[in-house]
């Protein structure tokens, strides 16, 4: 059976993609691309992806999610670490679309010292995280997470709060953190910027393909730099860094992690 890919984590609602989104979807079929899993980083997105839902219903899946990063109120102040406060607007619309979502993300945690540099921005981000971990449970959705400078407290956090669909995008952890999501039936998946350097090679071989999505996180971690737009289509070279990896054929890296994003994101449907 041929799946094509399926692009786990995109962020196909980005202002990058405004002035030729037509162009970018053409180019993302052309290269197999069966479904976009586009996730939100704040409310301020939320209308924008669902109405991309509605211009391409076969192809873009939804997520509705706060992220632990939010952008600052002040000029000078970039990103700064998101507060409950942040969830107001955000979690009655999650439950006005639940219907129309794939899965609760872009969530997480991110403990990178200058965007969390004290106990009371962690604090806060674990507040938010949580509550939207509640919220997925509560609407029976994986949740589709970031985990930067945060991998194990991440992945404890979701199994004390009961959660068994996960993908855990960009993952830069431990290979022995990675197995404990791994023992916890979460996945994993790597953007086409891995491909440039061999710092995930050892991180990639000790995960079990059965546990691997694929993604392109665009238009970020492209494989051509941070100053060069990703997109979807891009999600062939993750598909051939993997396979290199691990062994195996490109067609079979595709083939499995399609079953693998299947199973997370659409378990019991018919394709």
């Amino acid at each position: 059976m041929e799946y094509g890919f399926v692009d786990c984590h995109c962020h196909i609602s980005a202002r990058e993609f405004e002035e030729d989104v037509e162009d970018v979807i053409l180019r993302t079929r052309q290269a197999g691309v069966k479904t976009l899993i586009a996730v939100t980083e704040g409310v301020g997105e939320f209308s924008r992806v669902l109405q991309l839902q509605q211009r391409f219903p076969d192809l873009v899946s939804p997520c509705l999610g706060v992220h632990p990063l939010q952008g600052g109120e002040e000029p000078q102040e970039r990103q700064r670490s998101a507060r409950l406060q942040d969830l107001d607007a955000a979690l009655p619309l999650i439950y006005k679309h639940r219907e129309r979502l794939t899965a609760v993300g872009e969530i997480g945690l991110d403990f990178t010292p200058w965007c969390a540099p004290t106990q009371q921005h962690r604090d806060d981000q674990m507040a938010v995280f949580v509550k939207q971990l509640d919220v997925a449970k509560e609407l029976d959705l994986p949740v589709n997470v970031h985990s930067r400078s945060a991998a194990q407290v991440t992945i404890e956090t979701m199994k004390a709060q009961g959660i068994g669909r996960a993908l855990l995008h960009n993952f830069a952890g431990k290979p022995s953190v990675a197995l404990e999501g791994v023992n916890a039936g979460y996945y994993f998946s790597f953007p086409p910027a891995v491909c440039k350097n061999q710092q995930r090679d050892k991180l990639i071989a000790r995960i079990p393909l059965d546990n691997i999505c694929l993604e392109t996180d665009s238009p970020a971690l492209g494989p051509d730099g941070a100053h060069v737009r990703n997109e979807p289509c891009n999600i062939v070279l993750c598909c051939a860094y993997v396979a290199k990896i691990k062994g195996l054929s490109p067609q079979r890296v595709q083939f499995v992690t399609a079953q693998n994003a299947r199973r997370l994101f659409f378990p019991g449907a018919e394709f």
